[in-house]
């Protein structure tokens, strides 16, 4: 990323990033960003693709800055944040501004929704998780948050969990993958042969929610002292 213009890189480090400390919900904060960043230009030099990097990375920056004020329609939310955002008028013309709003709303991609350009496509691709570990972390903690009002048990969040990611990554499985390279590919094999087995994928995930509950002990230790 070291071809991106400086000033612009700066205001995005130091105004856009900071506010994901505040939203990390499901795997929504600063670290998942930082990997749909990273993802973003491995699969611009992986496929050739020529496009304009610095709207890439701010595209990425933004996409997901709504979600603290509405999981459910975060894409709309962050594209709206960012529309309004007036200090990016002084890196982007009202066109290129258009067509990034356009992809931040366009990077929840599914075989019911196609992106509407080249930049839409990419970031739904990077935004496709590439681990099988962060992603049943990141499922059981937004199914935790989402049904927290049931007060669910380990097995009913995993249920859920479940129920999620087949619909999503089983046999077709509605996640959109523009650009499927050997990272991608590599993960929806090994997540797809974890589904396929229930009660696999259930032990999978309790050793989730068993180290989520080690580190959250850890960090109540830690404030007490």
């Amino acid at each position: 990323m070291e071809k991106i213009n400086k000033q612009l890189k700066q205001y995005i480090e130091e105004n856009i990033l900071p506010q994901y400390d505040l939203n990390n919900i499901g795997g929504h904060g600063i670290d998942h960003i930082k990997t749909v960043m990273i993802r973003c230009f491995e699969i611009i030099e992986e496929f050739k693709l020529d496009i304009n990097k610095d709207m890439i990375y701010t595209i990425a920056a933004f996409h997901d800055i709504g979600y603290k004020k509405d999981p459910d329609k975060h894409e709309e939310v962050s594209s709206e944040m960012f529309k309004n955002d007036h200090n990016i008028a002084k890196f982007f013309n009202q066109e290129q501004i258009d067509i990034m709003a356009e992809a931040i709303v366009d990077h929840r991609a599914s075989l019911e929704y196609e992106a509407r350009s080249i930049y839409g496509k990419i970031v739904s691709s990077a935004d496709r998780e590439t681990s099988v570990e962060n992603m049943l972390e990141r499922s059981f903690l937004y199914q935790a948050d989402k049904h927290q009002a049931e007060n669910p048990s380990v097995r009913q969040i995993i249920e859920y969990s479940y129920k999620k990611l087949s619909s999503k990554y089983g046999k077709g499985g509605y996640a959109k993958m523009y650009y499927p390279d050997k990272k991608y590919t590599d993960y929806l094999e090994t997540m797809q042969s974890l589904l396929e087995d229930e009660e696999k994928f259930v032990q999978a995930e309790m050793k989730i929610a068993k180290k989520i509950e080690r580190k959250n002990k850890k960090e109540i230790e830690e404030d007490e002292r």
